[in-house]
């Protein structure tokens, strides 16, 4: 895991004011939802469906940040903020990229929240 992946700080921060019990349940919630919020991206680009687009990418950027996933996060609000156009225009290679740092993110958060 890189420092990237997961901010430490806020990580930790967040185990200290839930507990590590609960941090690793709320863990376990996102990472069986997170993949279901890159599948509606994917679904609401293909549908054309620019409110349902934005709203996934807002939920997905909220919850990243929640646990210190901050470049997840980022991704998330600049689709969240640019709309289903440029995400349209780059054939789907922005969802690739989220996709793939998601990838780093819950691997990162399976190691912190079982360690």
């Amino acid at each position: 895991m890189t420092d990237a992946t997961i901010d430490r700080p806020t990580f930790e921060a967040l185990q200290q004011t839930a507990g590590a019990e609960f941090v690793g349940e709320l863990v376990d919630t996102f990472l069986a939802e997170a993949p279901l919020m890159l599948q509606d991206l994917r679904s609401a680009l293909a549908a054309g469906d620019a409110d349902r687009f934005r709203r996934a990418a807002h939920s997905l950027k909220s919850n990243s940040n929640t646990f210190g996933a901050l470049t997840l996060g980022a991704l998330a609000k600049n689709l969240e903020l640019t709309g289903i156009a440029p995400a349209a225009a780059a054939n789907g290679a922005t969802l690739d990229a989220l996709d793939a740092e998601y990838s780093r993110v819950a691997s990162a958060l399976m190691e912190l929240s079982r360690g």
